[in-house]
């Protein structure tokens, strides 16, 4: 039973790690296209990577916030942006965006299982704790495309990214009142939501947009 539990844990830190390397990437991308200095740049990978965790816990009132908690993966995100700054160049940005895909799709779904987890745990209304998990997988990205003053692709893209983590998180949800182990939840959230992601990327979904 140890190391069941022993291999969700590293599973989970390892899927965190490439779902916020996938989410400082794209914050990364958008800057150098928006032509930012370097602190630009930083400043836009650390709120893609680390703004949905950041306003969940702003709204749930935890703190220290998990980026203090883990300041490990600050060092990471920082040590991207500036290794991006010296080796990327703009041809590599359509080989890098289709690189991060599979990486975006489970840091979304692997951000959208903690946040709904961390609303659990304080006994949230379950409704709270799914948007909880779609705030923390989704509004990273939103933050990134404002600062970059573009309306944000999750709402204009068309093909469904915050749906993903709305149903992924009722997935995890349902496992929790059912009792199943937490890693057992962990994994189906992460996989219903990067497959229905992934799904929807080589389908080419799209959700219905408002018609005048």
């Amino acid at each position: 039973m140890q190391n069941v539990q022993l291999w969700g844990e590293t599973l989970r830190l390892l899927v965190e790690l490439a779902g916020t390397i996938a989410f400082a990437l794209s914050g990364i991308l958008e800057a150098a296209r928006k032509r930012l200095d370097a602190v630009g740049v930083c400043a836009v990978g650390f709120l893609a990577a680390f703004g949905g965790g950041t306003l969940r816990d702003l709204l749930l009132d935890q703190r220290p916030f998990f980026w203090v908690r883990h300041v490990e993966l600050l060092w990471g995100v920082l040590t991207l942006c500036v290794l991006a700054m010296l080796f990327l160049r703009s041809h590599h940005f359509a080989l890098t965006e289709r690189a991060i895909q599979w990486p975006d799709a489970l840091g979304l779904g692997l951000f959208a299982a903690t946040g709904v987890h961390e609303a659990l745990v304080l006994d949230l209304p379950l409704l709270v704790a799914v948007l909880m998990g779609i705030i923390t997988g989704v509004f990273g990205g939103v933050l990134r495309d404002v600062v970059c003053n573009q309306i944000p692709s999750a709402f204009n893209d068309h093909r469904p990214y915050a749906v993903c983590a709305f149903v992924g998180g009722w997935v995890y949800v349902g496992l929790w009142q059912s009792g199943a182990p937490g890693w057992v939840a962990l994994v189906t959230c992460v996989s219903v939501t990067a497959g229905l992601r992934l799904l929807a990327l080589w389908r080419n979904w799209q959700l219905p947009a408002w018609k005048t």
